[in-house]
């Protein structure tokens, strides 16, 4: 077979090695998107498996589509062959047999803006007012269901108090709102497809038969249940392989489970390793940085990237004096080589472990003219404008969804509020609202409140009516039915950017048709519900990245940022966990991974943040990466001031502040100085001394200053 050909000996053993359990550790940049497709057209065209045999499951749409891109140009029609994501997979279970779990099967999918406004209005039926007891009730009640855990389970699993009380109860309530409205949040799509596949053994048995032959991408990143779904479907022809890097698993804090890869060696024996080691993506020296930081790792399976690449240029290491100095010294660098390099700005990202790290480095973007994005900020299908549309879209489908019902019953205006709302409950407490309004004559009401719900009662009839026809057809129709865009001053220029939303959106659902010619409009929503950061960004349009680096997993750049590199901040270490030492040391790895041709690293010593200015060591990262001696500390003086400093630099302060006040004269040139902000540095120019009490520190890090000693506290550093 000629495209074997285009495969590196690691990739081939896997690819054409078909039976039983294999489990591939493959390195980040080392082709395993390339393994996958090519075993997929391997069994396809060498052993003669019919493409609806075979399951591919990826983390994001963007994936799939990439996955299914590639096997059409190799195969022709991939149609049937099921290329998706966990979440997208699992809807097409629920769709098929939902209704032998009590929701039917036109269920809708509430994405997080749904799923707050529902536990918004349990916080006040429970009287929660604190925000942490929020967080932590939300917290929790995601954490139970990404372990699998029922309401009822939960309880039991939890030791009593007031607040694990109230958990326990919105937990509850959250559960039966959402199945009043015929409604699942994300973790529910994962959940009811293992129920449903648990429950009922001729449904699970459906499945595998179809699926002989099964693909799981991103391994390290599945969760418990997502787990549990795949051993079953696995259970009956055994065939599986699954690609995992346990050095890129970072998504512990939302489930990831690390563990899922040696439970996948016991449930599967016997399972063949093998080790894609080869990076095609980066140069020699960014991947013997990424090499020098994971090994320091003891829960891995021991591998060692390597590239034939270039050399490439060494990795840069910058310690700034203060936060403020080095978003200045990235955004010059980034200025610097779009003007002078020949870089597009679509090249470069700048990388963090928090987001809340990001603000000076999009202001000095901003200030320089360049423009940047920032991944996981507003998304398209999150606007306002545009969830009205959808929520039109959802209660046509979903008769129960009362959360899209409320959003769109007095939008555009129809002067339905909420007493008139109230009064339908007040009359039908038991019965699904939309349901009483569509029989509103048939209620004990006032003449003027059945007005009020007349014209929507109407407008949903017309919509239902037509809501058969080709999705892109009935968006337009509906969105001129609605006459929704009046509500939009085309003379202010916020609405005006919400009408050309309006109009993008369109432009959406026409491409969407035309890739999926015969999609309804349930599935329609299903793709909107299922859209994630990735799938929604467009990193094709000539814009600087900003993101944390728990947002670019998958992604690549010419050019790497890694800014805050200072303990606390990255690595962050919760309650003094080893096992999230190491998780956090696999992000720096993803971080460094992610470029190409050239990795800027940089820490402070003085960041504002958290509402103060404190003092940052340097992270331990930088010393595993082995950015030491000068690249570290130029100085033997750094050195000294890395230790115990809070202390030590009070009293830096005070005894500068009080030498300075009584005697000037020991600031003479050649003298070895440091500043609380600057950091270390030598007078280079005492001319001024006598005249005005000024002298010019070059420092190590930040060059020449001019400073005065009546108002810049110097100490002088011991000889």
């Amino acid at each position: 077979m000629n495209f074997i050909d285009d495969l590196n000996e690691e990739q081939k053993k896997p690819v054409q090695d078909t039976e039983g359990a294999l489990l591939v550790t493959a390195g980040a940049g080392s082709g395993k998107t390339r393994l996958l497709t090519y075993r997929i057209a391997y069994l396809v065209q060498e052993k003669q498996v019919s493409p609806h045999n075979i399951l591919a499951i990826t983390f994001t749409n963007k994936a799939a589509n990439e996955m299914k891109e590639r096997v059409e140009k190799m195969l022709g029609d991939s149609d049937y062959m099921w290329i998706s994501t966990f979440h997208s997979l699992c809807v097409k279970i629920l769709r098929r047999d939902i209704d032998k779990l009590g929701y039917t099967k036109s269920f809708s999918i509430y994405a997080d803006e749904e799923k707050n406004k529902i536990l918004k209005d349990i916080f006040k039926e429970l009287d929660v007012d604190e925000e942490v007891d929020k967080k932590k009730i939300k917290s929790r009640i995601a954490r139970a269901k990404n372990n699998n855990l029922s309401p009822e389970e939960y309880e039991s699993e939890v030791l009593g108090d007031l607040l694990e009380d109230k958990i326990n109860l919105a937990y509850e309530m959250y559960e039966e709102k959402l199945k009043k409205s015929n409604a699942l949040d994300f973790d529910d799509l994962l959940i009811k497809a293992f129920l449903l596949l648990k429950s009922y053994p001729e449904v699970l048995e459906y499945y595998q038969n179809i699926f002989k032959y099964i693909h799981i991408d991103e391994f390290q990143d599945t969760n418990k249940v997502q787990y549990e779904i795949v051993k079953m479907l696995a259970g009956k022809y055994k065939n599986i392989l699954v690609v995992g890097d346990e050095d890129q698993c970072i998504y512990g804090w939302r489930g990831a489970n690390i563990d899922n890869i040696r439970d996948f060696q016991q449930d599967f024996k016997p399972v063949k390793i093998y080790k894609l080691e080869q990076n095609y993506r980066s140069t020699k020296n960014i991947i013997n940085t990424a090499n020098n930081v994971i090994k320091n790792n003891l829960s891995r399976i021991d591998k060692k990237l390597w590239t034939q690449n270039e050399t490439g240029e060494e990795i840069s290491y910058q310690s700034f004096g203060t936060d403020k100095e080095e978003a200045n010294f990235v955004v010059k660098t980034i200025s610097k080589l779009i003007r002078e390099d020949g870089y597009s700005k679509g090249d470069i990202a700048i990388l963090m472990r928090l987001n809340a790290l990001s603000r000076d480095f999009e202001d000095g973007l901003t200030n320089a003219g360049i423009s940047y994005k920032v991944l996981g900020g507003f998304k398209f299908y999150e606007r306002s404008e545009i969830k009205n549309i959808v929520a039109y879209l959802r209660i046509i489908m979903n008769p129960y969804d009362e959360e899209s019902l409320l959003r769109i019953i007095n939008f555009p205006k129809r002067n339905i509020g909420d007493m008139a709302i109230k009064k339908l409950r007040e009359v039908a407490p038991n019965s699904n609202l939309l349901d009483v309004i569509l029989n509103i004559t048939d209620y004990p009401l006032t003449a003027g409140t059945i007005n009020k719900f007349l014209p929507f009662k109407a407008l949903y009839e017309r919509l239902k009516e037509k809501s058969d026809m080709k999705v892109f057809d009935f968006v337009k129709y509906l969105i001129e039915e609605t006459n929704i865009k009046s509500a939009y001053n085309q003379f202010d220029e916020q609405d005006y950017d919400k009408l050309l939303n309006i109009d993008q959106f369109v432009d959406a659902v026409k491409e969407y048709q035309k890739l999926n010619e015969n999609a309804n409009l349930d599935e329609y929503l299903q793709s909107v519900m299922l859209l994630t950061d990735l799938d929604s960004i467009n990193l094709d349009d000539n814009s600087v990245l900003v993101s944390t680096i728990h947002a670019v997993k998958g992604l690549e750049f010419k050019i790497v940022f890694i800014i805050g590199l200072e303990e606390g901040i990255f690595p962050i270490i919760r309650m003094g966990k080893e096992s999230n030492t190491e998780e956090e040391r696999r992000l720096m790895y993803v971080g460094v991974t992610r470029a190409k041709e050239k990795l800027f690293l940089s820490s402070v010593k003085f960041r504002n943040i958290w509402n103060r200015t404190q003092y940052q060591k340097p992270s331990r990262f930088l010393e595993e990466a082995q950015f030491e001696g000068e690249k570290q500390a130029k100085t033997e003086e750094t050195k000294a001031y890395s230790g115990n400093f809070n202390k030590y630099f009070e009293k830096m302060q005070k005894d500068a502040i009080k030498t300075q006040k009584t005697d000037y004269s020991q600031y003479t040139k050649g003298t070895k100085v440091f500043h609380s902000t600057f950091g270390v540095g030598e007078i280079t120019d005492d001319s001024m001394l006598k005249v005005n009490h000024c002298v010019v520190v070059t420092f190590n890090i930040l060059g020449a200053k001019t400073l005065s000693l009546e108002y810049s506290p110097l100490k002088i550093m011991k000889k």
